[in-house]
């Protein structure tokens, strides 16, 4: 088995120190010392903090499992429940202390850095869309009320799930995820 590169350590190890520390409560040093790297090689691998924030913002996207969403045989409305259910499971698994690295980052970063703010922009906007397309679909087969905008209902329920995630933070325990899957599930989609 290949040695993984300098590049793929530095990448792999942000993503973690990012999301325990956020972006403004790590150095590059942190995440140099984190991938187990010179500080110096740094430079060859990423422009700057912003552009390895970036790359780990995507590696961190491709274990949210946002192909839940669009999972096959499996009915709208639950789709939905497995995708969010994962996502309350991946956060808890850290004991309350990271919450969701896309709330992170567009706390810390969407003012002063706009590639982020685009990045994360992009990032809501097709996560909006897989859900909205869902709620459309569970609309279709009667198992969602269709008064309800379906892309309204997929903003509300992706920043109901940021918000949620952000509250584990402060009261360190699963009560706001719980509170947004019986709201969610027992409310507002049944």
């Amino acid at each position: 088995m290949a040695r993984p590169s300098l590049r793929e350590k530095l990448a792999s190890s942000a993503v973690d120190t990012l999301h325990a520390h956020g972006f403004t409560g790590c150095s590059i040093q942190d995440i140099t010392e984190a991938a187990g790297v010179p500080k110096g090689s740094f430079f060859n691998h990423f422009e700057n903090k912003e552009d390895l924030a970036i790359d780990a913002l995507h590696r961190y996207l491709e274990g949210t499992r946002s192909d839940m969403l669009f999972e096959e045989g499996v009915p709208p409305l639950e789709r939905l429940k497995n995708h969010f259910s994962f996502l309350s499971e991946r956060v808890l698994v850290h004991g309350f202390e990271r919450g969701c690295l896309l709330g992170i980052f567009a706390a810390e970063m969407a003012q002063e850095y706009p590639k982020m703010r685009e990045e994360l922009r992009l990032v809501f906007e097709t996560w909006c869309g897989a859900v909205e397309q869902a709620v459309s679909e569970a609309q279709a087969r009667g198992e969602v009320d269709p008064r309800h905008d379906a892309g309204q209902t997929a903003r509300f329920l992706v920043n109901a799930w940021e918000g949620a995630a952000l509250q584990l933070k402060i009261t360190r325990n699963r009560r706001p995820i719980d509170d947004f899957m019986n709201t969610a599930f027992k409310a507002l989609l049944k």
